[in-house]
């Protein structure tokens, strides 16, 4: 097995919507709880390769050609809220009516696409940066989680920021255990325990980058 990072592109947008929605269920596939199964990748995943000032990158399998996960974000969180809320959120509301749902998950996303959660102004002050990451299973715990994380902080490096943050589902415990092994540390003053913050510095000092 061959993977190699590489730049997103629109082109990944159903590669990525997929692995969203394959990891959706605090890190577990989502499918069977859907009837419109697009939403968590139109919610989490797809505005980052559209939309100004969003990044990524995705991880592909050299054999198969197949996109397998994605690391993708925003470089000033603020600024992204704002562009969706006018040019994304609006039209996919339109779209999912919430009158049209019938199961939970649905249902909550179509209330959240008319009442889009926010930042906490603690994550915005350790910094305007943020990040989303998924793998497919059969991909993790084999070094390219590190990896995808290696090639994000060298690359928000490059564009003058100092950290990155998270918004953890409280229930993949998985997802924190990795995020803790690579020196995210909880955010001062969020609202939960559910926001973590990574200084590129401590990674730096005990991850190392990765060439």
């Amino acid at each position: 097995m061959t993977l190699r990072v590489r730049k997103a592109t629109s082109e990944d947008e159903a590669s990525i919507s997929r692995i969203c929605l394959l990891t959706a269920d605090a890190g577990v596939s989502a499918t069977a709880l859907h009837d419109f199964s697009e939403l968590p990748g139109l919610v989490y995943a797809v505005p980052y390769v559209k939309f100004p000032t969003t990044w990524g990158f995705v991880l592909e399998d050299e054999s198969t050609r197949d996109v397998v996960g994605y690391i993708l974000g925003s470089i000033d969180t603020r600024a992204y809220e704002q562009y969706v809320a006018e040019h994304w959120w609006p039209a996919l509301a339109e779209k999912y009516p919430v009158e049209k749902a019938v199961k939970p998950a649905d249902i909550y996303y179509a209330n959240l696409l008319r009442n889009m959660h926010t930042a906490p102004d603690s994550n915005i002050a350790f910094s305007p940066a943020h990040l989303h990451i998924d793998i497919l299973e059969a991909y993790q715990k084999r070094g390219w989680g590190r990896r995808l994380i290696s090639v994000a902080v060298q690359y928000l490096i490059t564009q003058g920021l100092q950290g990155v943050w998270v918004g953890l589902d409280p229930r993949n415990e998985g997802a924190r255990n990795f995020y803790k092994k690579l020196q995210f540390n909880a955010i001062a003053g969020a609202p939960d325990g559910n926001q973590m913050g990574l200084r590129f510095a401590d990674f730096k000092l005990s991850s190392g980058l990765e060439s």
